[in-house]
Order: structure tokens, then sequence, then C-alpha cells
């Protein structure tokens, strides 16, 4: 390229890009611009004809305006008239003009094409680039059909310019990549072959490129190119970096070359000629060799360009998979890179290892690094570095190791990315189903698959093991056992519900002998959990009700044969009109008939039925009696809440579980789960001494009118503690009204004789039985309007108790229970969110708006429902999260 002289230099552009850096505001550049734009409107529409200098300084501004963001609709003609010039700065600043604005349907495409075919035409190798870059950059269809033909002639031509091969190769291969169909396959691609051997590496380089991408479609036309990119690198490889000066990058020579021979080589099997083939061979042990010298220099452009040939190089011994020796070298050498301190290296040497993994001559050598992998997998910050190490182990799996590879992913499984967890939860699945030595550890492997990460175990792999445990006996009475063990975790997952819903339907009679598992024990686990389950669930849990009383056949014949009530022939009470599922009794699963139904309680009733108790059926009663197993408590005379009551609840508005109470004696934990306005809450009491607690007795009371808003129902516990146990209480709770004040809970027991007493508030609020509610901006304000009256309003600002902090805060939010609202709000700070309130006797709609003055440090909370008490409550309690 010829170089641009002084003279060149455009004063006025010069001017006009200093005035525009030196614009104080946007408005200063736009006015600026503006008046530049008529300047040269009016310029090339005068009657003076302008010289080519002005033309190129005119179209130069309108460039830089154009890259400045602004639009340009005119100045194209005197860019194309700028192609006819025979000043190269005139010609490139036309075509760089072009490149960049002209659109690949403008009419003036045909002008363009004339004066690019003059260009090619002319023989200066400067034009001629010049023509080849402008239709690469444009690359459209029309230019394509109308130089596809000319761009492959001059690449062969025995009298191009180096700079014009390389331009030319470059360039057909754009026009291939953009429409293939338009690239003809002739007699000049047996020519373009031999460029690989011309002196130019710059035109061997370009040839490459072109090769490696027409060869994919056409392998057979170009398949003389092996032995020529063999002999090529070859050269390559075994030259000094002094050989290769021009081509060197940091005392490696020609990288980039390298790389891309490698990869050409990649598009076919290996070599059919020995020599080629022992020649090419003798290249990769050189490569893998000088992996093993020390580095020429310590700069990472040095490392970088020879690992890039190192790892193509690995690529093509993967490809070949003929060369067992260097299969394994290539492991060994990737081994080293494992622990290598480049986060990339490690991840190029973990998907490189993945496939030779599947190679029968490198399986072995890669099971040597499990440790390291596995090692890896635990302690990678990078998380793609992590997936790839878990890749890799499942690459590497086989009998010999799947416990371990299996065992390893599964510890990870719980605390892995949820972006990978469907996808480690999927191999794992396979791999214990593959690789099962017995099939007692592929069920403990899938149950434990389900209770870490159920909610990504999609139904093939829960219905495979259901299908496996059906077709093979020897496994059916360790997989019922397994099931009803795991089922006795307090929070279980929907799918192992339905696991265990189906085996113990299936093969429950073979864990009926032990007391621990009797039939009614099996029902009353698996009715625990109905009512917090989808309706799929409850569907296959009736079924698997039904199958009990073909499988134990315990239905005694206690009911009239010729009666159609289902109540066995008792007047149902309110308690069996309200129990939203199959009552015990119905199942046959009593030991004894019903005694008669007690008078209707004019309370709310007993909400839940007796599923877990092993005595004697009753039916279900608000009078707390000692035969029965769950109790509905009433008011007693009880001592006044401890003075933090307040505070240990307001811990508890927010989440589900943790330690309630804690002291010297007695701690109490408390984990619960709440859907619509039902819920079931667990309290862990623990006695922190080692002496035992006497008569301990833990009771639920409503003060006032609570009882009428809210039914707590609670099973009871034994009365001795030891010292170091813990017992667990189970509380069934139904919302049925709105309510404003907790439930009170009592705790008595004798320690070392000394009667003592504890009263704390229940963490049940008002809050636990919130349905999130999803809404556009435009349902939220039409619903905000309508909740306009003053007294459906609660509204409070307030300074913040804690650091403000905005991930906090939407935890804290959406712990509350409402649905957060996304792009509702103008302004992006605030908070906005939507939920409803389910009881048993109304839906209560809540809006809230949390607007944070972090410069203030205050809050102000405004909620809006349809009751006013409801509002005032709210506000109080989400205000002191903040």
């Amino acid at each position: 390229m010829p170089a641009v002289s002084k003279g060149d230099g455009m004063r006025g552009l010069a001017v006009f890009i200093s005035d525009i850096r030196n614009c104080k505001s946007k408005e200063a550049e736009i006015k600026r611009i503006n008046k530049e734009l008529a300047n040269i409107r009016s310029k090339f529409k005068g009657d003076k004809a302008l010289d080519g200098y002005s033309k190129k300084k005119y179209v130069c501004k309108l460039l830089f305006i154009f890259l400045l963001g602004h639009d340009i609709d005119f100045g194209h003609m005197e860019a194309v008239n700028l192609l006819s010039s025979n000043k190269y700065t005139e010609k490139q600043i036309g075509y760089l003009f072009i490149s960049v604005l002209v659109n690949s349907n403008s009419e003036l495409i045909r002008l363009i094409n004339n004066a690019i075919k003059n260009d090619l035409a002319s023989r200066n190798p400067t034009f001629m680039c010049l023509a080849l870059h402008c239709i690469a950059n444009v690359g459209s269809r029309e230019m394509g059909e109308a130089f596809a033909a000319d761009i492959p002639r001059i690449l062969v031509a025995g009298d191009s310019m180096d700079s014009v091969k390389q331009s030319a190769a470059l360039c057909l291969l754009r026009l291939y990549k953009a429409s293939p169909d338009l690239v003809p396959m002739g007699e000049w691609t047996a020519r373009v072959v031999h460029l690989l051997n011309d002196q130019h590496m710059g035109v061997v380089t370009a040839a490459v490129s072109l090769i490696t991408c027409l060869c994919k479609k056409n392998p057979d036309d170009f398949k003389t190119c092996i032995s020529l990119a063999v002999s090529r690198l070859s050269r390559i490889v075994s030259s000094a970096s002094t050989d290769l000066q021009d081509y060197t990058y940091y005392f490696v020579p020609a990288p980039w070359l390298s790389v891309k021979l490698l990869r050409l080589l990649q598009c076919y099997p290996p070599p059919e000629d020995a020599a080629v083939k022992g020649r090419l061979v003798e290249c990769l042990e050189t490569v893998l060799n000088k992996a093993q010298e020390p580095p020429k220099s310590k700069k990472v452009q040095h490392s970088n360009a020879k690992n890039a040939i190192l790892f193509e190089t690995i690529s093509l011994i993967i490809h070949y998979d003929s060369e067992p020796n260097l299969l394994v070298r290539a492991c060994n050498q990737l081994g080293q890179f494992l622990q290598h301190r480049e986060t990339n290296l490690r991840y190029l040497a973990l998907e490189s290892m993945c496939t030779l993994a599947s190679s029968e001559f490198s399986h072995e050598a890669v099971k040597t690094h499990i440790d390291t992998v596995i090692n890896a997998l635990k302690t990678e910050r990078d998380v793609s570095v992590r997936q790839r190490a878990a890749d890799l182990l499942y690459a590497m799996c086989d009998r010999s190791n799947a416990k371990q590879i299996v065992s390893e992913m599964l510890r990870y499984l719980e605390t892995a990315d949820y972006a990978i967890r469907e996808e480690i939860v999927l191999k794992v699945a396979i791999l214990a189903e593959k690789y099962a030595v017995d099939y007692s550890w592929y069920v403990d492997t899938i149950l434990n698959l389900i209770r870490i990460a159920g909610d990504y175990v999609s139904e093939e792999v829960w219905y495979r093991v259901l299908q496996i445990v059906t077709n093979r006996d020897d496994v059916q009475g360790y997989a019922a056992k397994t099931v009803f063990e795991a089922l006795q975790a307090p929070a279980c997952h929907e799918n192992m519900v339905k696991v265990g819903g189906y085996i113990l339907g299936e093969f429950g009679n073979l864990i009926a002998g032990d007391p621990r598992s009797s039939p009614p024990v099996q029902f009353s686990l698996l009715h625990s959990k109905f009512h917090l389950c989808s309706v799929a669930t409850r569907a296959l849990l009736l079924s698997t009700y039904i199958k009990f009383i073909n499988l134990f056949a315990l239905d005694d014949g206690r009911r009239d044969p010729s009666s159609n009530d289902i109540n066995g022939g008792v007047e149902p009470t309110a308690s069996t009109v309200s129990t939203p599922s199959p009552s015990a009794d119905l199942l046959g699963l009593r030991a004894a008939p019903p005694p008669a139904a007690p008078q209707a309680p004019s309370g709310a009733g007993n909400l839940l039925v007796d599923v877990s108790s092993d005595g004697p059926a009753t039916q279900p009663s608000l009078g707390p009696t000692p035969e029965e197993a769950f109790l509905s408590p009433g008011p007693e005379d009880i001592s006044p809440p401890i003075p933090e009551a307040d505070e240990l609840l307001n811990k508890f508005v927010c989440k589900n579980n943790g330690v309630l109470f804690e002291n010297q004696l007695l701690q109490i934990g408390v984990k619960s789960e709440f859907r619509q306005n039902l819920g079931r809450m667990y309290l862990f009491f623990g006695n922190k001494t080692s002496v035992q607690f006497q008569n301990f007795t833990p009771n639920v009371v409503h003060p006032g009118d609570l009882q009428t808003h809210l039914a707590v129902q609670t099973k009871r516990v034994a009365a001795q503690v030891d010292g170091g146990a813990q017992v667990q209480q189970v509380l069934n709770i139904e919302c049925l009204r709105d309510f404003l004040t907790p439930p009170l809970l009592s705790v008595r027991f004798r320690y070392g004789g000394a009667p003592q007493s504890l009263t704390l508030k229940l963490p049940v609020t008002i809050n636990k039985f919130f349905q999130p509610t999803e809404m556009a901006a435009q349902d939220f304000f039409q619903r905000w309007k309508q909740l306009s009256l003053p007294q459906q309003e609660a509204q409070k600002i307030f300074k913040a108790n804690h650091p403000m902090d905005a991930e906090v805060t939407k935890a804290k939010l959406l712990g509350f229970g409402s649905a957060l609202l996304d792009n509702v709000d103008p302004n992006p700070e605030n908070f906005v969110g939507a939920g409803i309130i389910q009881t048993k006797a109304l839906q209560v709609g809540c809006l809230l708006r949390l607007e944070p003055n972090a410069q203030a440090q205050m809050y102000r909370l405004t909620l809006r429902t349809s009751k006013e008490p409801v509002s005032r409550h709210l506000c109080e309690l989400l205000a002191q999260q903040f």
C-alpha cells in the first residue's frame, strides 16, 4: 500500500473532529453536526464542481458523523464517484464509505459493481485489493453473483501478486459462507490446493482457511491437500524460530498457521500413505516433546501460542484415535494441566480429557486422574470448570469406579449451582442404572437424588425406578423398607411421596410384619403428606389407599355390606364433613369399630383426620380426651408470655425454620410449611441437660376468640424427655378467617423436682397464608385504585434498623409471602408486591409498596387490602423486619 503523504491530510476534517470533542453537551454536539451537514449538503448541491480532495474530505466527515450514531441520507453518489478516481486515498475513502454505509439492497449496487469490475481488471494490485475488500465487507448476494466466477480466477492466476492472492482467498471465503451455492467448484479447486506450497506465508494462511471451509462440503475435491498440509506443518514444527523470523510470535514459529493446518487435517481420516502418516506422527510427537521443554519466555503470549498448538495437536490425536502411544501421551500432558494455575488451561484440559475418556486406548490413562478431577469438582471457583469436571467424571465412569463417582456427584449436588443441577441429576441417574452392581444400591442412589434435588428429578427418572423395582423380586422388599424410612423425614419432596406411595401400595406387605411399619403406620405416614401435595400426587395416594385394602385385607366387615354410607353408618359431624381427604376408617385400617358420633360442636370443628394414631379409632371432636392422639386445645390458665416473646416471634415473620427459644435447660426448634389456608408445623423440644424432664406437657392455647379464626391440632408427646434427647410435636393448622393475634405455646415440665413453666407466642402469623400473585403493571395499578378507601390503606414511615441492602430486602419480602413484581414501579429502587391471604371463609387481596431512601436511611411502607384490620396488622408486621 502506498504511504499517505502529508499533503493528503484533511485539515477541515481534523478541525471538525476537534470541535465535536470540545462540545460540552449533547445538544452542542448535535447543533455542530447539523451545521456541518447543512454545509456539506450545500457543497454537494452547488453549481461548482468539487474536486476529488473536497469530495474525499466531505465524505470522510459524513462517515465520522455516521460512526457517532447519526443517520446519513445523502452523499452516497459522491462516494461512488470517488471509486473512479486514480488516487489511492480518494478511492480508499470511497470504498470505506460504501463498505460501512451502503445497504446490500441499495440501488447504487450496480454502479458500485461496475467500479469494482474496472478495478479488478486494472491489474493494479492496490486497487484490486481495495475492490476485493469491499466485496468481502458488503458480501451481498448480488455482489456474489457478479464476482463469484472472477475471484477464483484471480486467486489461481500465475501473475497475481501475493497480497492480491491473500485478499482473493479471504474474499472467496466470505462469499462462500454467505452463499455457498454461488461459488462454483471447478478446475480451480485443484490449483488452489497447491497454494499450500506458496512461499508467502500470508497466502498459505489465507488458503488454509479457504480450503478448510470448502472441504467440509466437498471433501473429495480437496483430498490432495492432506500431504501438502503435512509437509508444510512438518517444515514449521521442525524449524527454529529464526527460520521464520517474520512469522514468529514470541519464539513460536507461525502459531496461527500451525493451528489452521491441524484443523484442516481434522477434516479427514488418518492418511493412507504410510510415509505421509509417519511424517505426521513425527510432527505430533515433536509438538508433545516441545510442550515438555522449559519455556523460552515468561510472557503469557509465549505460553498462549505454544498451548494453542498443543491443544490443537491433541484434538487431532483424539480425532484419529488410532495411535495408542500418542493418546496416552496426550492424556498425561493434559493431566499436568489439571492443576495449572490458569483457569482456562484447566477448563481446556478437562474438556479434552472428556473426549479422550471415550477412546479404548486412553480410557485407563484418564482414570488415573480421578482424584484430581474430584478435587476440581469440590474446589473450583468457576462454575464452568466444575461443570466440565462433572462431564469428565461421567465420561470416565465404569463398573470399577461407579460407586465412588456417583457418591461424589451426589455430594457435589448438594451445593451445585442451580443452572447445572438438572444436568447433574440426569448424569447420576444414568450412571446409577448403567453400572448398578446391585439394585439396592441403585434404589438408594435414586432416593438420595430425590432427597437432595427433588425439583430437578424428572418423571422419567423415578418412573424408571418403579419399573426396575416392579420387575425385580429381589429388590422389592428392600425398596419398600427404604422408601418407608425416607418418608419419615419431616420435610419430604413430593417426588419422594410419589415413589413411596407407589412402592408401598404395591409391596408394602413385604414389610408389614414389623410393628414399626405395620399397615396402619404405613397409611398414617403417607396420609400425613396428603394435604401438602398437588392434585396429581393426591390421586396417586388415593390409589395407594385402595391398594392397601386389597393388599392387607384388613376390612373385617365392620360396616353393613348393604349400606352405601361411606362413613360406615356413622352420622357425619362437623369434623368429617370438613375433612378434605379420606378418613382412616373408610380405608378399613382401624382395629375397632368407631363409637357413636358425639354431638356436633358449635366451633369450627376438627379439621384434619386422625391418621397417625396407632390406637383405637375415635370420631374426631373438639373436646380433648386422654385416648385421642390429636387434640384441639382450648383456653386454660397459663402464665403470660415471656418478655422477649414478641422479639422471638418477629424473627419468624419472614422465615419458617429456625430456633424459637433456647435457655440453659431447653431448646425449641420450629420447622413449618404452609399451602393456601393449611399448614403443618413441627416443634422440636430438646433437653439440654443430663436430667430427665418429668410431666413434660406442651400445649397450644388460643387467646380470646382466636379459636374461631384459627384451628390448631396438636399431637401428644411423651411425658418424659431424657437428658440430651429430643421429642417432636406435630401441629396441623387451618386458617378459618383473618386473625391478628398469634396462638400461645405453653410448655410445662418438672426439672429436678421443681416445676418449670414457659409461655411463647407461636410463630403463626396471618402472612403465613399468603399466596403470591403475579400481575402486570396495568392490572396492579387498576387494583391499587380500586382499594382507594382510607380504611383500606395502611402506611408507615420508619427509620431503617438494619443496613439497607436490596438483595436482603428482596429476600425478606419474598419470605413474607408476597410475589415481587418487576417493572411496575417507575422508580426501580422501589419494591412492589402482590398476594392473596387464603382463609377458609374468604380471600383477602393485598398489594404492597416499599420505598427505601438510602440517603435518609428511611423506608415508607404502604399496604392496601380489602380489610382494614389486615392492612394495619400486615403493615406493622412487615415494618418490624427492616
